[in-house]
């Protein structure tokens, strides 16, 4: 492929990419998957190839790079969409591909006094976002993610917008949090009146979005609850200020595990884990962990009742 057509298909894939509001994330997650398959094929066009050069490369990302199921369905959802929606020519039947093995492992979760403990040594606001991941079952980036208009004092909910799959959901907003971050937001509320230089630059917002109400980066609603300290620029060049990076998030919980006891290899994913675990724990329905969790297949919920002991309907070990 010529090093001009490049950009030609990566301003055609982001085109299409914000006309059907796919997320910045998967947006980049995708073409890279995208660019990866061109490589493999020595930089030929992708018209070129095809449904067999498409099973060529995710066989070859299972046996030899032995890469994870989700990593090669990841990498198969974007060359379907490149082919289906960025050049018409869905792709049909690839083949019997090669598929790399989903392990099936049961998640480490944490006990609520190893939990809050774990929170305790954290500073502000990681704090804040860790009580956020236990205690409303939220994924880092989600709780990253959160503006101030997505907090219902009220009602005592949270809503996530365009989570995991593209999909909005609510849950519950922990009790202990709704002092500290009404706190967060009267004191952001009175900067933000105030003109403080703070808020000089809008918030990053989705591209959709940004073009029809063009000053809704600079509103209070659309703030970001933990915004990031510094600047950046968007997809348009406009500098923006970010939510609060997830990097940053992940190696201050890491930096906790370390400095704990515990013993288990916890991150921040495992807060969310055991969310899950302590509600069903408390004799929560299932139904409704699933619905807070956000998991459209109850399955991935079940895992948890395993971590728990209570997937043996009651059997008792011979041993006593």
């Amino acid at each position: 492929m010529e090093t001009s057509s490049k950009p030609r298909l990566q301003e055609q894939f982001r085109a299409v990419m914000r006309l059907h509001h796919y997320s910045i994330r998967t947006e980049k997650s995708y073409w890279y998957w995208i660019r990866y398959f061109i490589r493999f094929h020595q930089l030929r066009h992708p018209l070129e190839l095809g449904a067999a050069e498409v099973n060529t490369f995710l066989t070859w990302l299972a046996v030899e790079r032995q890469a994870a199921a989700a990593t090669q369905n990841l990498a198969l959802n974007a060359l379907v969409f490149l082919y289906a929606k960025v050049l018409q020519q869905p792709l049909g039947q690839v083949g019997e591909v090669v598929r790399a093995k989903r392990s099936a492992r049961i998640p480490c979760v944490l006990t609520h006094e190893e939990a809050t403990a774990l929170i305790s040594r954290l500073g502000q606001p990681h704090q804040l976002l860790a009580s956020l991941m236990y205690g409303a079952g939220l994924r880092v980036v989600e709780a990253a993610r959160l503006r101030i208009k997505d907090v219902d004092f009220d009602k005592q909910v949270i809503t996530i917008h365009d989570g995991k799959g593209a999909k909005d959901r609510t849950t519950l907003l922990p009790a202990p949090l709704i002092a500290p971050l009404l706190e967060r937001r009267e004191r952001m509320f009175r900067a933000w009146k105030q003109r403080d230089s703070f808020y000089h630059a809008p918030v990053s917002l989705p591209f959709a979005l940004r073009r029809k109400y063009p000053k809704a980066g600079c509103s209070f609603e659309w703030q970001w609850l933990l915004p990031s300290t510094g600047l950046c620029t968007d997809e348009d060049g406009q500098i923006v200020r970010h939510h609060l990076h997830v990097s940053a998030i992940q190696k201050a919980v890491r930096h906790a595990v370390r400095q704990s006891n515990l013993h288990k290899p916890a991150s921040c994913h495992t807060f969310r884990h055991s969310f899950a675990t302590e509600l069903l724990r408390r004799g929560s329905d299932i139904r409704t962990v699933q619905t807070l969790l956000g998991h459209a297949d109850i399955r991935t919920t079940q895992i948890y009742t395993h971590v728990l002991g209570q997937g043996f309907a009651g059997v008792v070990s011979p041993l006593g």
